[in-house]
């Protein structure tokens, strides 16, 4: 299986976990931290496999991966 179909399966879990735990109505202060942080992680597989930056240098990968962990940051403060 190539590598960009397991990081898609991978995207597909995550969000289907997320999603899950939504419908459920299964929240709380430990459950939030780990959404923001597989939605980081999953915003990071999408930028370095499919917006195409795994193969350029660090600095460019950084701007969009330092933008999304300042969001998720963000999210996390207005949320406690």
């Amino acid at each position: 299986m190539a590598n960009i179909t397991k990081v898609w399966i991978g995207l597909l879990l995550f969000t289907l976990f997320a999603f899950l735990l939504g419908w459920l109505q299964i929240i709380g202060s430990f459950l939030v931290c780990v959404l923001l942080i597989t939605t980081f992680f999953k915003g990071y597989l999408v930028i370095e496999y499919f917006m195409g930056l795994s193969e350029v240098r660090l600095k460019y990968r950084l701007i969009p991966t330092v933008w999304l962990g300042t969001i998720l940051f963000f999210i996390a403060i207005a949320y406690y």
